[in-house]
Formats: C-alpha cells, sequence, structure tokens
C-alpha cells in the first residue's frame, strides 16, 4: 500500500475500496463548490461511483500507469492529487487535484503538490511535471505559481464543461529546476 507522509497534519495514501464512502461523502457536501471547474461531478451520483473511479486508480497504480491518492488531513480525507498518466518512455507525468471546500485555505494543496513533485523527480525519476488548470480557476491556478512552476502557455478551448468551452493554462516543472524551487518554497 502506498503511503506518503507530506507532514505532520497531511498525507498522502493510494485509496482502497473502504475509502469509497468517505470519500462520496466528501464529493456530494462540495458538489457545487467542485462542479465549477471539474467535469466528472455530476456523473458521482452514489456510492458505487466513486468505488468504479478507485477501482479504475487501483488497476492503473497496479499496471504502472498513474498514481491516484487521497489527501488525507489529519487523518480524515480531504481530496485527491495524482499523476494522470506516467509517460514513462519520456519521463514525464501531469498532475492533477481538488479539494473539498472546507478543507481550503489551509495550505493542504500547496503542500501536496509540492510534496508529490518531489516524488515524482527524486522517486520516480520523472523530468518534467506538469499541471493544467482553467484560465478561470484561480485557486488551482496559484498553486503552481507558488511553487515555482513555469507558466508555459494557453491551450484554446482545451475543455468541454456542461455547456461551454474552457482554456487551460499549462505550467511545467523540470527536474533540473526542482531543488531550487523545493528549497526556495521550503
Amino acid at each position: 500500500m502506498f503511503t506518503y507522509q507530506v507532514d505532520e497534519e497531511v498525507q498522502l495514501k493510494l485509496m482502497e475500496l473502504n475509502d469509497a464512502e468517505e470519500l462520496f461523502a466528501l464529493t456530494d457536501s462540495s458538489r457545487e463548490y467542485l462542479r465549477e471547474f471539474l467535469r466528472w461531478v455530476d456523473g458521482t451520483t452514489g456510492k458505487e461511483d466513486t468505488q468504479a473511479f478507485i477501482q479504475s486508480g487501483l488497476q492503473h497504480f497496479a499496471d504502472n500507469k498513474s498514481l491516484t491518492t487521497a489527501i488525507l488531513y489529519r487523518g480524515k480525507i480531504a481530496g485527491v492529487i495524482g499523476f494522470h498518466e506516467i509517460n514513462w518512455h519520456n519521463k514525464s507525468a501531469s498532475i492533477g487535484y481538488w479539494l473539498g471546500e472546507n478543507h481550503q485555505g489551509k495550505g493542504i494543496m500547496s503542500r501536496s503538490v509540492k510534496a508529490l513533485t518531489s516524488y515524482g523527480f527524486d522517486r520516480l525519476d520523472l523530468n518534467r511535471i506538469e499541471i493544467r488548470a482553467a484560465a478561470e480557476n484561480v485557486k488551482s491556478r496559484a498553486i503552481p505559481e507558488k511553487l515555482g512552476f513555469t507558466k508555459e502557455g494557453c491551450i484554446r478551448q482545451a475543455e468541454w464543461l456542461y455547456d461551454h468551452f474552457v482554456d487551460h493554462v499549462v505550467y511545467g516543472m523540470l527536474a533540473a529546476e526542482w531543488p531550487h524551487q523545493y528549497k526556495k518554497n521550503s
């Protein structure tokens, strides 16, 4: 079982099927908040949908394709973070994340992204890590900006979100750049 201790309050943990109820409750309690920028929210209508998400994440982890973890804050699930498809040939991955509405403003996501980025460079030997966020998603974009990721550009109309397209801002970090940034933001 994969776990990664971020600090005394935050831990990343590979989810298990018995986490479905707690994760679904978090999703459901933050539904309107999350829906603004996450298109999967409307399709998550019950614990069974969350179980399917967890099962898919476990299979992709077993196949060495991705890593999807729960963010535990003081022992309770506060959100999700992970590497979307890991491209082993190019030594690159993309980080995706979300946090329940009641867990905002505590630095949980900044600490989690910093830890996962370090894990990717130090343990997985990645060369490039990317984060994409909707241009209007100021909170999500603040994370890579705070951690020193380079804003590389904007992909116009990158995602269909319910009834309109949204642009994605792309941020990148290279392994050679990370040690400096890691020390700077510690």
